[in-house]
């Protein structure tokens, strides 16, 4: 995937809000770049990844992520 100077100027602005939030930087720029590739997920375990809340993204864990992926079959 190519990524052009906007898009990396426009993920490093979303990951400064998100570190806004508590977020550490490397964290922040995964759940930016997911954020800006269009991804629905973000699976993780960290409990403190977890807190975070987006309109854009819905942050669950992997078991999260089964139930709700059965549930849509």
């Amino acid at each position: 995937m190519y990524v052009s100077n906007k898009n990396e100027e426009d993920i490093a602005k979303m990951a400064t809000l998100i570190m806004g939030t508590g977020i550490k930087e490397k964290d922040a720029y995964h759940v930016a770049c997911a954020v800006m590739a269009g991804c629905d997920y973000f699976v993780t375990t960290d409990d403190r990844l977890l807190k975070y809340q987006s309109e854009k993204i819905k942050l669950v864990t992997p078991g999260e992520f089964i139930k709700r992926m059965e549930a849509d079959e």
